[in-house]
Formats: C-alpha cells, structure tokens, sequence
C-alpha cells in the first residue's frame, strides 16, 4: 500500500509518460472518479480502484473515449507493465529462473511486437486534442514524429578470447585445433571471437552517417563460476588493450552483473555520470532491481525476454521503475531491449534463418520508429564468427536503420 504522495507522484509520472513528456498536457487529464473534481480537466480517466492498493491482471479491451470520460483504466494498466507487476503474479520461470515470454499475459496472446502502451500514448494524445477543440481550446499534446528519438548499439563481452586463456587453449587442442591455439596465442587479432575491431568499424559507420546513436560495451565483473565463466582478468594485458580500443573509439563501457545476482562494490561509471548496466543471461528479476536501485545504478537495458524477441515493457520508450512492491516511483530508467542476437538463432528460442531473422527485427525496427522510441540492439562479440549468420545479418540491419 503507497502513501498518498507516493501515489500522486506516480499517478502524474505516467500521465506525462503516456502524453509523451508533456507535463502541461497532463495537466489537463484527471485521474479520479470524484464529480466534483470532473470540470478541472478536458479529460477524466476513470480508475479501476486497484491503483495503489492490489495488484490484478489489466483490462486489455481497446481504450473509448465516451464525452470527457475514459472508462478503461489506462493509468493501472500502465503501471501494471511498467512495473513489471505481471513477475509478481506467476511463479513460473524457465531453467535459468527468468520470466519467459511463453508467461507474459501478452506472450500468451502473440502480442509482444505491438508495444501496448505506446498505443495508449497514441490514443490519449488524440482524445485531448479532441477535448481541447470542442472547448476551443489550445492543446499541449501533439504525437511525435515517427523516427528513433535514440539508437543504442550495445555488446556484452562475456569472453574476450576463446583461445588464450588455459581452458579454452586445452580445450582447442583437444579438439585437434593446434594450429588455430598458436595463432590466436600468437595474436589476439587471430582468436576467433576477438571480432571487437570489426564491430568497432560498423557501429562507427552508423555513428557517423546518422545522429543519437551511443554505443555501449557491457563488461563483466564476476568470480567467474558456474554459469559466469569465463571471467576475463580486468587488470591483465587482454582486456586493456581491448579496453582501450574501445574507449579511444568513443564507446562507453557499462556493468554486466554477475548470472548469480552480485554486484561489485564499485560500480564503472559512464562519462555523463550515469551508472549503466546489463544483466547476465537477460536475468531480470523485482528483487535484481531493487538491488540496482539501492546500488545506485541510473539506467539498465536488460528489458527483453530471452526466448522472443518483442516489447517486454509494453513502450518502445525509456521508463523510470515502479516498484510494485512498495509502489513507489524509482530513479532507475528502464531501456527496453529490442531484440538480442541470440534470441533470432538459437535452436531452444526462436530459431529464425537469416531472412525470417532480417524481415522480424524490421518490423521491430519499424514499431519503434513509429512511436518516436529508443532502438536498442545487443550483439555480441562471439557470435561473429563463420559458422552463424550474424556477422551479415547485423551489417544489413544497421543498413536498414
């Protein structure tokens, strides 16, 4: 249960989200079934009566505006995904213990590529704007115009090399791959998956022919366990010289927390300030976010299902958390994930060929630059390799873009 404070913050949060940042339109847009309260706004939404108090699964009709009223309780249902309350009310998770999209209210229906708050941001803008000229009155509001408001070209490095590190080395020689351990220990250009200078070239070619684009590489900062191997030494020759391709390229490095949950004492700190960060294998839990609160970070980009690639968050926007635990409004900005590389191939996910691959991020693509939103695309280093698609299928999408 939130104070009621709280909840007028968070009630004013989403009605400025959903009227795209406009503060002066949400001003106009009640939130109350209150009479009295009706003829200070152009638009009344009336609510469901569970914001603040239980959390239960939305409504999903279409939205009407009936005279000045909205009866569908687009405020709950907003909260309700940006909040991620849904994790709450089922207790499933797959092998790895995340929330799949095989259990999402709206992965159970296949309609994860239509981001349903975005629709909502739509609907409303266009009901004020009517309101306001049936009073004659000017309206705040106005729908954005279609393109990327910001493109994030992001990488984790979950290994900087396959070969020079003792495991890895044992393991190719065994293989009978002699020759492949000499050249890579020979140099590091040489090992398979130390493809950092090519993705260094094609991500700088997007940045220099079109504007917004930030390029983030997520490294990792674990024991190296278990399903956190390997961990690459931070301070050894490798990932230095790695580390200084990348900065003197212009990226920013953010933290790629550990598969078990941990977080360093010292959080890497990006150079406007922000603290950035990505969890391993997509691990994104309520309990993994209160943490990054408490820790400080500023803004995640873990927000995607592992399994399917689609608009988790319901909003192709960045969205601050809602705690729906305490139901409080968090300084964390949530990034919405786009689509992961291994979400397209692998055989236990979607296991796309390259064109059905191409032609589904496409109309990812195109949601999201419809409704003025953040693209952001995660693609990792060891998956640029001879023996996947991916090398020529990233090439085209960033054509596209």
């Amino acid at each position: 249960m939130s104070n009621q404070s709280d909840l007028q913050q968070l009630i004013r949060y989403i009605l400025t989200f959903l009227l795209y940042d406009s503060e002066q339109a949400a001003a106009l847009v009640g939130y109350t079934d209150n009479p009295a309260e009706w003829d200070k706004y152009q638009l009344v939404i009336l609510p469901s009566g569970h914001l603040g108090k239980d959390w239960v699964l939305p409504d999903l009709a279409n939205p009407r505006r009936e005279g000045k009223f909205i009866s569908l309780d687009i405020v709950y249902n907003t909260a309700f995904f940006l909040s991620r309350a849904e994790e709450l009310l089922t207790t499933e998770r797959d092998e790895h213990g995340r929330f799949a999209a095989a259990y999402s209210l709206l992965g159970e229906q296949n309609r994860l590529q239509i981001p349903l708050l975005d629709e909502y941001s739509r609907f409303l803008t266009k009901a004020l704007e009517h309101a306001c000229d049936e009073t004659e009155r000017t309206c705040p509001a106005r729908l954005p115009e279609p393109g990327f408001s910001r493109i994030y070209l992001t990488h984790d490095i979950d290994s900087v090399e396959q070969y020079r590190h003792l495991r890895g080395a044992l393991g190719g020689i065994a293989r009978g791959q002699l020759h492949r351990v000499f050249n890579a220990w020979r140099d590091i250009h040489n090992d398979p998956i130390y493809t950092f200078p090519w993705i260094v070239e094609q991500d700088k070619q997007l940045q220099h022919n079109v504007d917004n684009v930030d390029i983030i590489y997520f490294v990792k900062h674990t024991r190296g366990f278990g399903y956190d191997y390997p961990q690459y030494c931070l301070h050894g020759r490798d990932y230095r010289r790695l580390e200084h391709l990348l900065t003197a390229s212009g990226a920013q490095l953010g933290l790629h927390s550990s598969y078990y949950g941990h977080l360093p004492h010292t959080l890497p700190e990006a150079p406007q300030g922000s603290r950035l960060h990505r969890s391993h294998y997509l691990r994104c839990s309520i309990d993994q976010m209160e943490r990054l609160v408490a820790a400080g970070v500023t803004d995640d980009f873990t927000m995607a299902f592992p399994d399917r690639a689609g608009f988790r968050l319901q909003t192709t926007r960045p969205a601050r958390w809602i705690n729906p635990k305490t139901w409080q409004l968090t300084p964390l900005t949530l990034h919405p994930l786009t689509v992961m590389d291994c979400t397209l191939s692998n055989t236990n996910y979607m296991n796309l060929s390259e064109d059905e691959a191409y032609y589904y991020c496409q109309r990812l693509f195109d949601k999201v630059r419809q409704n003025a939103g953040e693209l952001v695309l995660l693609w990792h280093n060891n998956i640029f390799t001879p023996d996947t698609y991916h090398r020529r299928l990233y090439t085209e999408l960033l054509k596209y873009i």
